[in-house]
């Protein structure tokens, strides 16, 4: 990840969505002074981990195109999902 210290404009940029952009900055300009750190905070966290879930997205995608495995542990729940369509479509919902 990147070492830039984090600041408003940043937090704000690495949420990549414009409407939880706006609601970061709904939020941190309506906090009165003694939360406006925890509101901060609580969205440094939020970008942080939505930077760190974009990389591993990136990661995975290469990973993928490139023919290799994908990298990390993952559960195969295709049977269970299967299972569960089944079940729901022999009740009539199309």
């Amino acid at each position: 990840m990147s070492t830039q210290p984090w600041t408003i404009e940043r937090i704000h940029d690495a949420l990549g969505n414009p409407a939880l952009a706006q609601r970061f900055l709904s939020e941190i300009n309506k906090a009165p002074a003694h939360v406006v750190l925890a509101v901060f905070a609580k969205w440094q966290g939020i970008a942080d981990r939505t930077l760190a879930s974009v990389q591993r997205g990136r990661e995975a995608a290469a990973a993928q195109e490139s023919g290799g495995d994908v990298p990390g542990q993952w559960t195969d729940v295709t049977d269970r999902v299967l299972r569960e369509a089944d079940r729901i479509q022999s009740r009539g919902a199309a």
